[in-house]
């Protein structure tokens, strides 16, 4: 019974923000045909019907695929490296206070700079091609999740470590049975936000510093008041950003199953 019941909850809450997303959409189509609009406001004014034409000619014209291989490759690539370096270095640096105090300084002073001061620097390193804007995305990207999982290391609680190790646990035993199981709602969320970072770096990297890419194709659609055409690009950040971000929620989900709080809803 609890189980139907969560299950209706879960389709109440997609349900209801869909719906509202619906009705956004709906109100935005309604502006032109409900106001007057002033004629240098209608030049950079658009609508979702005319967005959704634009996209279709340039998937005709096979152009937003181009564009879309281009960005998703930096974003996939990017946002692999920084899960690759930061999740471990986060595990390390909670675990042992050798490492948090060599590294601690630098991840605070490169976590609180801008990345993209850093972007000069990586054109004139790796140039105009992909990995300048792989790099920017690692940039971005790998902080949220290497603090988030640094912060849940040391939450875990103590008594549970103590209790393992007076079973003869090593330092893997622990890291595997205890510290990563709770430190997992914490590396959740820092991949949340890594996934959103990573496509801002993906944007920014390419408004400054690329020919291809769908953030190159918004930049030069703005130099020529193409409005629907930044829309669509927008349109499908928001997209792959919302996707990416569901199915770290559904991961989430079912690997923190064992959770008391979990456990007593099934």
């Amino acid at each position: 019974m609890t189980r139907l019941v969560n299950f209706y909850t879960e389709r109440e809450h997609y349900i209801l923000g869909g719906g509202f997303i619906l009705l956004l959409i709906i109100a935005w189509e309604s502006v032109p045909h409900l106001v007057a609009l002033p004629r240098a406001l209608s030049l950079f004014f658009t609508t979702p019907s005319k967005v959704w034409e634009t996209f279709y000619e340039l998937l005709v014209r096979n152009e937003v695929q181009a564009h879309f291989y281009v960005s998703a490759t930096e974003f996939l690539l990017g946002l692999g490296l920084a899960i690759l370096f930061g999740l471990p270095l986060g595990l390390i640096m909670g675990r042992s206070s050798v490492m948090d105090a060599m590294f601690d300084p630098y991840v605070t002073a490169l976590n609180a700079t801008p990345r993209i001061v850093f972007l000069p620097l990586l054109i004139l390193w790796l140039g105009l091609g992909i990995w300048s804007k792989v790099m920017i995305v690692f940039i971005g990207a790998v902080f949220p999740l290497l603090i988030n999982t640094y912060e849940g290391v040391k939450n875990v609680d103590r008594v549970l470590v103590n209790v393992v190790r007076s079973f003869g646990a090593n330092e893997w035993q622990v890291m595997k049975m205890v510290v990563l199981p709770n430190s997992l709602l914490y590396i959740v969320v820092g991949l949340r936000l890594a996934i959103g970072r990573a496509i801002l770096g993906v944007v920014v990297g390419e408004f400054y510093g690329a020919t291809k890419g769908l953030g190159a194709m918004m930049a030069r659609a703005a130099s020529a008041y193409q409005v629907d055409v930044v829309f669509v690009g927008v349109a499908i950040f928001m997209a792959v950003s919302l996707i990416f971000t569901l199915t770290v929620k559904k991961i989430e989900s079912k690997l923190t199953r064992w959770r008391p709080e979990a456990v007593k809803s099934f």
